[in-house]
Order: C-alpha cells, then structure tokens, then sequence
C-alpha cells in the first residue's frame, strides 16, 4: 500500500523509514499508526532488509508525540482501542527479528519516545531531546512507555520522568543509559550508517538469535533466559554461519556469512 505519512528506502540492505508529518512534527495520528504496522509486516518477510533505521523528517522532531487533535476527541472506549492500536505497532517493531536503530534527529516526545524505546537501540542529535511529558495532559503514557522506560533506566529515573513529564536533553538520555550515543545533528546519519553497516556484515543467525534470546531473557527468571539461551546456541551452530565463522577465524580471513541453516 502507499504510505501517506511514511517514507522508505533500502541502501545495502539497510532500510530507512522516515515519520513524514513534518507541519505537525511528525505526531502520530491513527493513520500513521497503521501504515507503520504495515511496514513493519512487510519488513519482517523482506530477506534483503538487515537493519532497519528509523528517524523523522525535518530537523526538529522525530515524533513529537501523539496527535492532540485526535486524543482531544477520545473517550474511554476510542482511547482504549488508540492505546493497543499504538501499542500493537510497537510491539511489532520490538519483535523485528532484524536489528532496529532510532535515528533521534529531534523532539521524541510522548509516543515518540516509546518508539524509540521499541527499537534496540538509540542514536541521537545533540540538539535531541526525549521525554514522556502526558502527565501534564493528564494521561499518562499509553503506547507501552510506563513498562519500556523503567526497563530501560530503571525504576527510579523513569517515574521521576512519568510523574514529572519533564523534557531531558540527549546528553542527560545518554548519562541516564536511554541512549546509546550523542553525535553532531550533521553527524547522526552517517554514525547510524555505519553501525547499520557493520550489523549487515554479521551473522544472520546470529543476529536474530541474540536479539530474540535478550527479549525473551528480560520477561524470565534467570535460570529460563540461560534455558532459551542453550537452544539458541544451538540453533546457531547448526548454521553454515557457526561453520563459515569458526573456519574464516582459524583461517585468519574475513568470514562471509550467508544466513542459511543446515541439516
């Protein structure tokens, strides 16, 4: 289907997808939410896209948060289904057996903020700045934010951020564990690339294993998360990646992995 608020491409493998609600900074409404859905099922049954990237058009937001127009018109009902709607997208991008990285050129705010948090990782702007500021609208937020954020900084520092609905610089993202780096604006794309680059060079199997092994492991006792852990070990050793890895390293090449499976 085309998409009226999402632009794509794929260079090398890596797919970028682009929020492209620039006079509204790039806020999700109910429409991009399902043309993201879309994407993100097409995505995950394309063999060519490795690594997807995600970032905002514009320079001053990645999502600004959710639509206020349309919130401004839910009741109890249209707000439950907007909520799963949203958290329905998300979870879908979570589960991307490809690596995910948010490309945080501005604001995420809000639901954009808990996109972020839905990929595995996050490149951010200097000029970027995060937040989960619903509390002052008096909601709070609805697209998976309250679990997400506390997964990811803790307890303490996420429902200071909840509770207050303040606005944190990327530097204090970066302190606090929420991002992973902090680039020059005119620098972001080119380090996401390069990391995106450097993933599509690695193990397929591999790849997926770790990030589906990482998932499952935060939702279980330690001893499961090492139990799933074994069987991905071996899931991956019975892949022509295991035997094409080990054999370029004593070899003292450069392995070229192929991402298939063997008997």
């Amino acid at each position: 289907m085309p998409y009226e608020h999402l632009l794509s491409t794929l260079n090398e493998h890596v797919a970028t997808l682009t929020f492209n609600r620039p006079k509204s900074l790039n806020a999700l409404n109910a429409d991009l939410l399902d043309e993201l859905a879309d994407y993100l099922d097409k995505i995950a049954a394309d063999d060519a896209v490795r690594v997807l990237v995600l970032t905002g058009s514009g320079e001053k937001a990645f999502v600004a948060g959710a639509d206020i127009n349309e919130l401004a018109r839910c009741n109890a009902l249209t707000g439950k289904l907007m909520a799963h709607k949203g958290q329905g997208a998300i979870a879908k991008l979570q589960s991307l057996p490809i690596p995910v990285i948010a490309a945080v050129n501005g604001y995420a705010l809000g639901g954009g903020c808990e996109i972020a948090l839905g990929c595995d990782f996050i490149y951010a702007a200097e000029s970027a700045m995060f937040g989960l500021p619903e509390i002052t609208l008096g909601l709070i937020p609805g697209f998976g934010g309250t679990q997400r954020l506390a997964r990811r900084v803790g307890m303490g520092r996420a429902k200071e951020l909840i509770f207050t609905g303040q606005m944190i610089t990327a530097a204090e993202a970066l302190a606090m564990g929420l991002v992973n780096h902090v680039v020059p604006a005119d620098k972001l794309q080119d380090a996401v690339y390069k990391t995106a680059q450097a993933l599509c060079q690695k193990g397929r199997v591999a790849l997926r294993a770790a990030k589906a092994t990482i998932n499952a492991g935060l939702n279980a006792d330690l001893e499961t998360g090492c139990a799933l852990e074994v069987n991905a070990f071996a899931l991956c050793m019975a892949s022509s990646d295991a035997r094409e890895g080990t054999s370029a390293f004593l070899e003292k090449r450069k392995p070229s992995f192929t991402g298939s499976f063997k008997e």
